[in-house]
């Protein structure tokens, strides 16, 4: 047994156990997680607490059980009934701050779920010494950083937490695979804090800097060495279930495509790029009727917005320039869904589509390099592998950095044995999921950057990082 003192954890908003696979590898053991899906509470019930029981590990000071509690909000008012831990976690929910959502941050129920993180923090018997919480790029976003972000810091400061100005983003893509690092741009904000009293943590000489940033990471890697193919790695084709790979609609819509991009390509100069604004076959008119109709619109005191009205002449100039290819493609492109008629490419220089990773989005078909793939997230998007397949489960949990014995199982009282859950329910939950590596690797330099202030509180926790392998993947190969 290692004579190494190890750190307790709190997991809250836990999913299926994205920062505990984290805090683990860094030494940590579970002391409590709240989760109110139940579907990824039984998950992460399977992976991460069911061991625990199995294996008769003893019970963490102030747990009467493992097992995962549900909704935060009755466990912290009006009074805070979630155990002390050293540290606590919580990527709560992004829906208030998302592009995808209306983004009312703090204005929307789900945004004032930070204040139930703040109940705990407050109560000095419960606070842990280091806080590290996760949200969406967008929350340093212009729309929210100098609302919800900076409130977030004051409060913070307010209750004694040492915290930086400036939010730390990163995202798992620009780590090497021996850091823990996956090919998935996944750009999160990551909030860290350790307790240093009321007074000291509102000098402003502890308003830090960010530990860690997308532009100042200092190692000898450069994103575009991926390679998904042995990387990730992808599973052999051999392997995966035929329920993955596309219908015939599907890759007639990809072929199409790709045929007209192809004969776009031909077609231009020397130097010259497919363009890399969304073309849209329903917008396909010549320039003169591209700006007619935004004059009529305009003379009836219903403007198209800018950025409308830049989208309808790009498209008409494309078409001007290559109507005699788009044309033979109209009735083609006519038979499709709307959300099919448009296609953006971020590919880089022409290829086959084949040779690329694409998105079937609501917006429309997307492109884009073969090396890393865009963010998962937790609608029906999953990626698509050229055109052949989607990414399988077993694909998207090692983009977010969990191990492969990592399982989509749940346990249902009077069923013998582990139900695998459906795929739509595993998507979500990886989509919802915090990238393994990326925690880690934020949480161990902050850790090592404060180092004295959090031995000061909680020296278990300095010293359990201090010990722990760079990469977290390291922890999990010698515990299979």
């Amino acid at each position: 047994m290692s004579s190494i003192p190890t750190f307790t954890f709190s997991d809250l908003f836990a999913g299926i156990g994205g920062f505990h696979a984290a805090l683990h590898a860094a030494g940590g053991t579970w002391a409590f997680a709240s989760e109110i899906d139940p579907d990824a509470a039984a998950v992460y019930d399977h992976n991460w607490l069911r061991p625990l029981r199995e294996s008769g590990a003893p019970m963490p000071e102030g747990v009467s059980s493992f097992q995962v509690s549900g909704d935060i909000v009755p466990l912290t008012d009006p009074e805070v009934r979630v155990p002390h831990a050293d540290v606590l976690a919580a990527g709560f929910p992004c829906q208030p701050f998302s592009k995808s959502g209306f983004q009312r941050g703090m204005d929307e129920t789900r945004g004032t779920l930070f204040w139930n993180i703040a109940r705990i923090l407050q109560d000095p018997e419960k606070r842990p010494a280091v806080v590290m919480l996760e949200n969406v790029r967008n929350l340093a976003g212009p729309r929210h950083r100098d609302t919800t972000f900076k409130t977030i810091v004051r409060t913070l400061r307010e209750l004694g937490y040492r915290t930086a100005s400036e939010p730390a983003v990163f995202s798992p893509h620009l780590l090497p695979r021996s850091m823990g690092g996956r090919p998935q741009v996944r750009e999160r904000v990551f909030i860290l804090a350790h307790y240093v009293g009321v007074e000291a943590a509102q000098d402003p000489a502890n308003f830090d800097d960010p530990i860690v940033s997308s532009t100042s990471l200092d190692i000898d890697w450069r994103k575009d060495q991926w390679d998904l193919e042995k990387d990730l790695p992808l599973l052999p084709d051999g392997e995966v279930d035929e329920r993955y790979e596309l219908d015939g609609a599907e890759v007639k819509m990809i072929q199409t495509w790709d045929r007209l991009l192809t004969a776009v390509a031909e077609r231009l100069g020397p130097g010259e790029k497919l363009p890399g604004f969304p073309i849209w076959a329903d917008e396909w008119r010549p320039l003169e009727a591209a700006t007619d109709l935004i004059d009529v619109a305009a003379a009836k005191g219903t403007p198209f917005p800018a950025w409308k009205a830049t989208f309808l002449l790009k498209n008409a100039e494309f078409y001007d320039r290559h109507r005699e290819v788009l044309d033979t493609f109209r009735m083609q492109l006519d038979a499709f869904p709307a959300s099919r008629r448009k296609f953006e490419w971020q590919a880089g220089p022409h290829r086959p589509l084949s040779e690329t990773i694409m998105h079937f989005r609501p917006s429309g078909i997307r492109a884009k390099r073969p090396d890393y793939v865009p963010a998962l997230v937790a609608i029906t998007q999953t990626s698509i592998l050229g055109d052949r397949r989607r990414l399988t489960p077993r694909e998207t949990a090692r983009l977010q950095g969990l191990p492969d014995t990592f399982e989509f199982r749940r346990t249902i009282p009077g069923i013998d044995g582990p139900v695998v859950q459906k795929d739509a329910a595993s998507y979500k939950q990886m989509g919802n999921g915090v990238n393994v590596g990326a925690a880690y690797y934020v949480f161990r330099e902050y850790v090592l950057s404060h180092r004295e202030g959090i031995a000061a509180v909680a020296p278990q926790v300095v010293a359990s990082v201090e010990s722990a392998a760079l990469n977290p993947d390291d922890r999990f190969a010698r515990a299979n």
